[in-house]
Formats: C-alpha cells, structure tokens, sequence
C-alpha cells in the first residue's frame, strides 16, 4: 500500500515547495494521463483531530498518524499528498497541517490561512475534520477554520465550486438528524459574518459550496464501528466527479497534465500575498501547458520520419502526393495536441493550437515552395521542350506558343492542385504568374532567335544573289550599270521581302513590327549594294587600266592589234580613256535613287576635253580657280552616296595616266619599228644614181649569161641564208642584237647548206643512174639546223621557194634543174 499511495511531502513546514517531489509523484502515479478524470480530496481541521487516520483509513494511505501514547502534538508538517488507494477515478489526496497547534502560537495564522487558501484553490472536496462536542458552542475550534475558509476563498476573485463535507467525528448518541442542522446553521452564520466584496453581498452560499455533512463514531472507543462507518464513507468517493457525486458540479478544473504546474503557480501567488485569480490562472496554466504541448508536437513534428523523408525527397524533385501526405502528418501532430489539451480552457486551447498549426506550417512552407518551384521549372522545361517539338513538325510559332503555354499551366495547376495542404490556404497565384513571364521571357527570345534567324537566312539570300551580279555589273562600267543594278536590288529584295513576309505569318506579329522587319530587309539589301560599290571603288584603278589595255590593244572585233604603221593610236588612246573615265564615273558615286548627276559630265570636261595641266602653267592667274574637281563632294550628291570624291577622281587620273603612258609609248614604237622592217628599198634617187651608173655593168651582164647565172645562184644562196637565220626576226629586237646572233649562226649555217646541198646532189645521180632522162625530178635542197629554225629551198625553172621556220611548204617547179 505505501508504494500505491506514494506518499509525498508537497510543502514543507517553512512553506517550501517541493517541485521535484511533485514531478516524481505524477510521473510515478501517471496523473497526467487522467485528463479531467481525476478528483483533488483535502482534509483540514484541528490539530491532534485524527485527520491522518481518517485520510489512512478512508482511502488506504500512509499519511503519519499521531502517536497517542506518546501524547499529543503536531504530526503532520506542511502539506502531504498520497494517491487514494483503490478509488475510481483518480484520486489524490491531501493532508494539511493541523490548526490551533500550539508549536505555531495564537498569533501566527499566516500558514494556515495559506494552506487553506491553497486546499480551496486546488481540491474539489474539501474535508473538514471536528469534534461532535464543538457543534453548537459559540467559541468551539470548528469557528475560526470556518472563518479562515471563508475569508480566504473572498480572496479568489472567481472561487471554484467546492464541497465543504463535514466530519463529525466523535458521534455521541445525539442522532445526525439533530446534528446536522445546528451545523449547517452555524456555517450560515460564519457565511453571514465574514466580510465580502461588493459584488457577492447577497451571494449565498451555495453559490460557492455544497454542504455536505456526516459522522463517525470514536476510532479509539468503537474501532470496528468507525472502520465500518469508514468504508461506508469511503463508497461516496466512487465516481465523485459524475453527475450526482460529491463533486459532481465542480467548475474551472485543471487537467491533470497541469496539475503539478498549475499547484506550483498557485502557491507562488499564495505566498507573494497576491490576490487569487483563479480565472486567471486557469488561463496562465492553460497557456503554459498548451505552449508546452505545442513545442512538444512542434518537435515530434521535426523529428517525424515521415516528414523528413518528404522533405529529403522535395529536395530532390516534385514529389507525388506532397499535399495529401503533409496534411495526414499535420492532422496528426494536431490531433495529439486536441486529445492533450481537450481540457484546458477552450480559448487558451484554440489559441495555441492556432499557433501550433502556424508553426507547423511555416516549418512546411518552405518546403513547399521548393516542390512549387521544381513543378515551375519542370512546367518551363516542358514549355521548351513542347515548343521547340511542334516548330519541327512546322506549325505556327504563335499557336504554339498558345498551346503549349496553356499546357504548361494546366500542367503547373495540377501539381499545385496535388501539392496543396488542407490546413493551408497558400496563393501558389505569384509563382504561376513567374512561369508565365518565364514562358513569355523563354518564347520572346525564342521568338527572337527565330525572327533572327529568318532575317540572317534571307539576308545571307541576298547577299549570294547580290554581290556577284553587282561586281560583274561594276566590272563592266558601262552607262547603264547603276540602271541595271537598281532592276536587280527591286527584284532580288521584292522576292526576299515577298518570302520573309509568308514566312512571319505564322508569329502574328502587329503590322508595324512586320513592316519595320521588312523596311530592315530592304535596307540591308540596300546596304549590300553600297558596301559592294565602296569594296570595288578601291579597285577602281585596276579596273580602269584593264580596261584601257583592252580597249588600246584590242579592235573592235576584239583581235589583237597588230601595229603595222596605219593605226590611229592617237584616236585609239582616246577610245581607251574614254571607257576607263566611263569606269571611274560609274564608281565615283552610288546612284540607287534614280536622282540624275553630271559626275560623267564633268569628269568628261574636266579630264578629257581640258587635259589637266600642272600648277605651275596654273599659277600665272590670281583669280579664283575654276576645276570642279577641286571639291570633296558632288554636286547633286548627297555626301552619304559619294564613294570617291572629286579629288580622288583627279588624283587617280593622273596615276592611270601616267601608269598607261607606257603601253602608248610602246605601240608608237612598234608601228616605228614596223615601218623601218617593211622598208628595204632604197630612196629614189639612189636608183636613179644606180640605173645611170651601172647601165655598162647591166649590158655586160645581158652579154655574158654566165655571169646572169652565178648572179641567180647567189641570189638563191643569199635568200637561203636569210631565211634559214631569220634576218628579219633577228633584227626587231635591235641591230646590236641582231647582228650579234646573225655572226655567231652565219658559219654554221653555211656549213649546214653546203653538206645538205652535197647530200642532195649525190641522191639525185643515184636515181639518174635507174630512171630515163625524161623522168627525172625537180634537185631541191633542203637545209636544216638543229638549234634553229629550218627551211626548204626548192630550184626550178621558174626560180627558188621557200618556207618559213614554222611551216612547211611544198613548192612545185615547172622544169627541172640541170646540173652543170
């Protein structure tokens, strides 16, 4: 029995508390799993009144009883309390230290009225222990506990319900029916005498207790009778917090779970000599206990396998089911707060388990918007994913930006729909309006890489088709380049333009963006034309000189030019200049808006019709100078559109002519040289001088054929000779030059014709010798060099032939030669 009823000392004799003790008892006996379901019994009374053996007997405790033979004095000290042994449902019990001791003194009442502050605050039965022979004395010792319990419960502002149960103890043979009465009109009296505050004036005093009274015969007289009358007792303790039971209208009870904290906190207050606000304490306690459990579930909560599995998972990546697997965890942990804290005070409860579930889910939030930022940017991969796989199958960019968008966010409002937490009313409405900008960000640089993409595809189309024709167009420089040059840009740009706007539909851009794509289209096309003109303007000198070389060298059927003395070359190089000025004019300016200028004109007056003469021929005037190619711009060009200014034009000039000065010289040269070549006669007068002079020689000649003979002979071997060293060919490059490669080939070449003349003539008496003399051939004599050109003499009646060193001709004689 003594390890059921756990004896403990609450308070010591000095008023101490004892928490530990405390602690230890509740944990021992498990009080705080009763809930509302448990009753607080104390017993006060005189000191030496059997209230130990009455709590021992009455509910099977071991409080420590007095010792009659060794006499009377003060057995129990303080406050003890022991759990009642044996009676349903809990039941605690409390033994207070005696009043009316004489080991405190008349005058020091402050512990009792303090105990019995705390036995009225804290016990829902309040046992009052006195003898049957006080009952109806005036100065009996039941007075002043009566007028104590009275005056301190004015000090609760909002008292509790208690049972005040009377125990006449010592029953005499004056029934209870007569007993009973002169008691309860005593306690009337007490009620009615003690001062009370205002507001309970005319509270009676059932307001505050219910009455109960009984009697017990002599424990030392009639044991057996008092042990039955005990056990008769002890029946109405059964369920005495029901309906009907000894406490069964009690009001403002703590839950056992606070009962340690909520008697320590009363005491405090008992002994600062505070007023007893018991409403208010319940509150304190409720709070205190609530925040208690709260943490305690907020704790379970952080540790809780379930939840943090979740919470590793979420790091990881969406996670199915989120919102119905954290509502579960959270319906839980506030299911076991509701089912600890059912019996506190109902506002104190729903405060805290308010606070409880904010905590609870901040400690949730975070984790949940990371789950709702992974099913944000798996909505945006999706987005990606899905836009760039209906491009490739070719639908419109627009339509499926629309689809795939609302895809995306039918997708985002799903999870969030799967993520959302029933104890939560979260907005997800912000992270959905960031995947919407992130899709339109996403699709307006997509959308932009496209258009790019687009505009470089057809910008790359019209540079192929641009930049080749427009430099062949410059290439040829002639008076309709820059016409010709403006019908290619309108029809490669309107082409370009026509397929770039089909091919935008799809984006439904607004007009003004297409026609501003479109304006850019026909600028870069624009832009092409000119970089090709300013890139060619800086081969303008080339091409000029190409051109006078093909204009100067070639006629009009585009045959090399031979000069032979008959060429105009002074016309010809006018013709020359003239194309490769035509060149310059067509470069010195880009003409793509059909603007009319006299770049041609005045470059025609200025460096054709007045030839450009030096400063110093200039410097004799002192008037302002007239060239208009003094300038750095055109007149009737805007300076954007001048590719060569005036002066560049003037400065080319003068290098392509001095650059070209050569190729004039040189043909007037050649048509000298041709002349000197073709010329061998000599002057007239010198034939006259030869005709009168040599008249005898020539008769003497005409006598004598012998000597017409070897004159003939001669001639042919001088003729020979001169074909076969190529005396014409030899002398072109100079007579120094020719006469020195005509001295080292003469010796050798005479040698060459005599060998091939013996060979000749020896072949010929061989066929004399099997032939008849009218069959005979023509004697020809074929004369060759290896190390230059050869060359076939032929004799006959008629004379000699003779073939160049290139060809071979055969030459027919009309009789045949005879030998001598």
């Amino acid at each position: 029995m003594d390890d059921d009823c756990c004896s403990t000392q609450l308070l010591d004799g000095d008023g101490t508390f004892n928490v530990e003790g405390l602690d230890r008892f509740v944990s021992t006996t498990k009080l705080s799993d009763c809930g509302l379901s448990y009753a607080v019994v104390a017993i006060m009374g005189p000191q030496s009144s059997g209230k130990s053996t009455l709590m021992n007997h009455l509910f099977h405790t071991n409080f420590r009883e007095m010792d009659a033979f060794r006499g009377r004095g003060q057995t129990t000290k303080g406050i003890w309390m022991a759990k009642c042994v044996g009676i349903e449902p809990f039941t605690l019990g409390m033994d207070l230290e005696g009043t009316d001791g004489r080991e405190r003194g008349e005058d020091d009442t402050t512990f009792e009225k303090q105990s019995a502050l705390f036995a009225l605050a804290v016990a829902d039965i309040v046992i009052i222990n006195m003898w049957c022979h006080d009952i109806g004395r005036e100065q009996a010792a039941n007075k002043p506990l009566l007028k104590t319990v009275f005056q301190v419960m004015m000090r609760l502002f909002s008292p509790r319900k208690t049972t005040l149960l009377f125990v006449i103890r010592d029953k005499t043979k004056t029934p209870l029916e007569y007993l009973e009465p002169i008691l309860r009109e005593d306690v009337q009296k007490i009620w009615d005498s003690v001062p009370k505050p205002q507001a309970h004036q005319d509270t009676p005093l059932s307001e505050f207790f219910n009455v109960e009274v009984t009697a017990l015969s002599s424990f030392e007289e009639k044991e057996q009778q008092f042990k039955e009358q005990v056990a008769q007792l002890r029946e109405r303790f059964f369920h005495s917090i029901s309906p009907g039971g000894l406490a069964g209208d009690r009001r403002g009870v703590v839950p056992a779970s606070a009962f340690a904290f909520s008697a320590l906190q009363i005491w405090k207050i008992i002994k600062e000599n505070k007023d007893l606000d018991l409403p208010a304490h319940k509150v304190m306690v409720a709070t205190v206990r609530c925040e208690e459990i709260g943490n305690e579930k907020l704790r379970d909560l952080k540790s809780d396998e379930g939840w943090l599995e979740l919470e590793e998972a979420v790091e990881a990546g969406p996670v199915s089911g989120f919102g119905k697997t954290v509502s579960s965890i959270l319906e839980r942990c506030l299911s076991e707060y509701d089912m600890e804290a059912t019996y506190f005070e109902e506002g104190v409860r729903n405060a805290k388990r308010e606070q409880l579930e904010t905590k609870a889910l901040d400690l949730v939030h975070p984790v949940y918007v990371t789950l709702l930022g992974h099913l944000r940017s798996k909505a945006l991969e999706d987005f990606k994913s899905r836009l760039e796989q209906s491009l490739s199958r070719g639908d419109g960019f627009a339509a499926s930006v629309r689809a795939c968008t609302e895809s995306s966010l039918v997708e985002f409002d799903k999870g969030f729909k799967d993520a959302s937490i029933k104890q939560a009313n979260w907005d997800a409405s912000k992270v959905r309006e960031k995947l919407h900008r992130d899709i339109d960000t996403h699709a307006s640089s997509v959308c932009s890489a496209k258009l790019s993409e687009m505009t470089a595809k057809y910008e790359n189309k019209l540079t192929e088709a641009l930049s080749h024709p427009v430099e062949s167009l410059f290439e040829s420089g002639e008076k309709d380049t820059w016409v010709s040059i403006r019908k290619l840009l309108k029809r490669e740009t309107d082409a370009a333009v026509a397929e770039y706007s089909t091919a935008v539909v799809g984006f439904e851009l607004d007009e003004a963006t297409v026609d501003a794509q479109v304006q850019n289209l026909r600028d870069f096309a624009r832009n092409v034309v000119e970089k090709k003109a300013r890139e060619d303007a800086g081969k303008v000198l080339i091409r000029m000189k190409d051109r006078f070389s093909t204009v100067f060298n070639h006629d009009n059927d585009s045959m090399p030019r031979v000069w032979t003395g008959k060429e105009d070359i002074r016309a010809i190089t006018k013709d020359a200049r003239s194309a490769s000025l035509k060149l310059l004019s067509v470069m010195a300016a880009v003409r793509l808006d059909e603007k009319p200028d006299k770049i041609e004109n005045v470059l025609v007056s200025s460096l054709m019709d007045g030839a450009i003469t030096t400063q110093s021929s200039q410097n004799r005037g002192v008037g302002p100078t007239t060239d208009p190619l003094a300038s750095s711009s055109w007149e009737e060009v805007p300076p954007k559109n001048t590719v060569i200014t005036p002066v560049q034009c003037k400065s080319l000039w003068r290098q392509f002519k001095s650059e070209t000065e050569y190729t004039v010289t040189q043909a007037i040269s050649a048509q000298e040289a041709h002349k000197r070549n073709n010329n061998w006669l000599p002057p007239p007068w010198a034939i006259a001088a030869m005709l009168i002079l040599g008249f005898n020689e020539f008769m003497l000649l005409l006598k004598n054929p012998l000597y017409l003979m070897v004159l003939f002979v001669g001639y042919l071997l001088s003729k020979a000779l001169w074909v076969q060293l190529d005396v014409a060919g030899e002398f072109r490059h100079g007579p120094v030059a020719g006469l020195l490669s005509i001295s080292s080939r003469f010796l050798p070449t005479i040698m060459n014709l005599l060998k091939r003349l013996a060979e000749e003539a020896q072949g010929q008496g061989q066929q004399q010798q099997h032939q008849t003399p009218t069959a005979q051939k023509p004697y020809t004599v074929d004369s060759h060099n290896s190390s230059v050109s050869s060359s076939n003499v032929s004799y006959s009646d008629s004379g000699m032939e003779y073939s160049s060193p290139s060809q071979m001709h055969r030459r027919s004689s009309k009789g045949e030669v005879e030998q001598s």
